[in-house]
């Protein structure tokens, strides 16, 4: 009876705080979590204040998927037999809060995941667009372009992680599945940030571990400074066309263990594809997704070119990444969209994604081809499909992935608000 109790009173301090807070959901120099968040990559910078007092934003995601998926190999390695079915539900639960003229936090909790049917932390960061709150017009022909992020955050490494779906966070990704590797880690850090007349600047430095802990490792160290950079220009020339492109630059020294390509805790969207039988029930909750064996250090690059022209637009990405092991991992992808209707709410597309990697059973490939489609039912809710279909080549003989094949249809019902 407590523990009822307990739940109403939440549920009730919960739809309290929504109606407080429905007038004017707004906030500065903030993505929004819905269809207009689309296309949006590093957070808008505008100088122009409507600060005038604390203001709690309350916001989150939820995501249900069908998955009707089927998967073989050489057969040397037996998979387990898949069905059709739906996955589990995945929530995330969004606190934005305006803390004085130009200071905000951001606070990401991930409510359930594929991997953690638990509540547990993503992140978060304090975001400075303006220094008022030390002295009023301390520097502020500086901070009129410059944004300073502090926290445990996911890195602004590249542009793919923009696009990307975020457990529950799904609206901005057009297709059902993240790429194959997967470039995506939260670490302590800050990034600096200048963005004028199109031309958009990017220095920040962490330390380059997502499980924080002081315990030393092997060689005597806790961990190693990670080192990131973006440099790229993105301006609506004109009312009909969109031009951004991007490089990005992710360094690390030595870590412990390397998570740039496995630090996603939530889990895939293919679930249970390509795991054996004798993995005796244990999930790969990274199933279908593909991080290399570099090392304990990594240098890599990405490149991601985007052009809009009218509802026609284009997504690339270029990545190279070499470790400690001296070995060179490459990935492309690239994805065509063309959004139509009277406010672009429907859009068709495909995606082509490969991955090239030199491991220490050999030279291996992985490729990906995914075709979409998607309906704004509201600019809050998402309905999407996408028939995938993903190839392994040359991996050695025996393992699960020899000959590994997996394809089929995934519908995904996104809420995001």
């Amino acid at each position: 009876m407590k523990n009822k109790l307990k739940i109403v009173m939440l549920l009730v301090a919960v739809l309290v705080g929504f109606n407080t807070f429905a007038q004017n959901r707004n906030l500065d120099n903030y993505r929004q979590p819905d269809k207009n968040g689309v296309n949006v990559f590093e957070a808008p910078k505008d100088s122009v204040s409507t600060f005038e007092k604390v203001k709690v934003r309350i916001g989150g995601a939820s995501t249900l998927q069908f998955q009707a998926l089927s998967h073989k190999n050489s057969g040397a390695e037996p998979l387990i037999g898949l069905g059709s079915n739906f996955n589990l539900a995945t929530a995330n639960l969004d606190l934005d809060v305006a803390l004085a003229d130009g200071v905000r936090m951001h606070l990401r909790t991930y409510l359930s995941s594929r991997h953690h049917p638990e509540p547990y932390v993503k992140g978060g960061y304090f975001q400075i667009d303006k220094l008022d709150f030390i002295s009023e017009g301390l520097l502020s022909d500086l901070m009129k372009y410059t944004t300073i992020k502090v926290g445990h955050m996911e890195n602004n490494y590249g542009d793919a992680h923009f696009r990307r779906s975020d457990n529950a966070q799904t609206i901005y990704n057009p297709f059902v599945g993240n790429l194959i590797m997967d470039a995506f880690t939260t670490e302590v850090g800050a990034e600096v940030y200048y963005q004028r007349s199109g031309f958009i600047g990017m220095v920040g430095f962490s330390n380059g571990k997502l499980n924080q802990s002081v315990v030393e490792g092997a060689n005597g160290k806790s961990g190693g400074a990670s080192f990131l950079a973006k440099l790229g220009y993105d301006n609506q020339l004109n009312d009909d066309l969109r031009l951004r492109i991007t490089g990005s630059i992710y360094n690390t020294g030595y870590v412990p263990r390397l998570y740039l390509y496995s630090a996603d805790r939530t889990g895939s969207r293919y679930y249970h594809v390509m795991e054996p039988v004798s993995a005796d029930g244990k999930d790969n909750f990274r199933s279908g997704r593909f991080a290399p064996n570099l090392g304990n250090s990594v240098t890599a690059i990405m490149f991601n070119p985007f052009v809009k022209f009218k509802g026609l637009e284009f997504f690339g990405t270029y990545e190279n990444a070499k470790g400690s092991r001296d070995a060179v991992t490459t990935q492309y992808a690239g994805e065509l969209l063309y959004r139509f209707g009277s406010s672009e709410n429907f859009y068709i597309g495909a995606r082509y994604n490969k991955v090239n990697s030199e491991e220490t059973y050999g030279d291996i490939s992985i490729d990906r081809t995914q075709f979409g489609a998607g309906w704004f039912m509201t600019k809050n809710i998402l309905m999407k499909a996408e028939y995938v279909i993903q190839n392994y080549n040359d991996f050695p003989v025996g393992n699960a992935l020899e000959e590994g094949k997996f394809d089929g249809l995934m519908v995904e019902a996104a809420i995001s608000f």
